[in-house]
């Protein structure tokens, strides 16, 4: 297995256009989240034609709600949230110039094709691992929509944040292309 890829927010086109499905990364810097909530009020903003709280031109959201942090932690729990939940509304911001996101599970053909038109990467974090990953965030902050509480708009400093490119700017999905990546032989 090769040595992970390390990126640094914000990302560049250059930095995107190396990533390949199946590739791992370890992501430092600036991220925001956000989850259904949110997503629904971007939607209703972009509809009004009001400003969104945060300009996601070259952002990346990590799908997440966290966990009220404990006595000296930064953050609680924070593992990824589904990401299909979000995609009604993740056409609207990758137009806008959103250039990643992080996520578990699998993306709709419409935000797929989005992203290859638009210039975004999905990552998919490991589920299960909430605790091991919010080791990962050396800073939270709420910076939006503080009343939907776990659901707020954090903005996270990352550190080494483990993940794995699942659909690259070539056309590439992992849930599509990984099962023939890791077949044995008379597997």
């Amino acid at each position: 297995m090769s040595e992970p890829i390390r990126l640094e927010t914000p990302f560049t086109d250059t930095d995107l256009s190396e990533l390949r499905a199946g590739d791992a990364v370890l992501l430092s810097g600036i991220v925001y989240t956000a989850r259904d909530a949110a997503h629904a009020r971007f939607a209703e903003a972009i509809a009004a034609g009001e400003p969104l709280p945060i300009d996601f031109a070259d952002q990346i959201i990590y799908f997440v709600g966290p966990t009220p942090a404990r006595p000296g932690h930064v953050i609680g729990s924070a593992g990824p949230t589904t990401a299909s939940r979000m995609d009604p509304f993740s056409p609207l911001l990758i137009e806008r110039g959103l250039k990643g996101m992080i996520g578990k599970g699998r993306r709709s053909p419409s935000v797929k094709e989005s992203m290859l038109t638009h210039g975004c990467v999905y990552f998919g974090a490991v589920e299960g691992t909430a605790a091991l990953l919010s080791q990962k965030i050396v800073e939270s902050e709420v910076v939006a929509y503080e009343d939907l509480g776990t659901e707020a708009i954090h903005r996270l400093r990352l550190r080494d944040f483990p993940a794995v490119v699942v659909n690259d700017l070539h056309g590439n999905d992992l849930y599509e292309i990984g099962p023939s990546m890791w077949a044995r032989n008379g597997a």
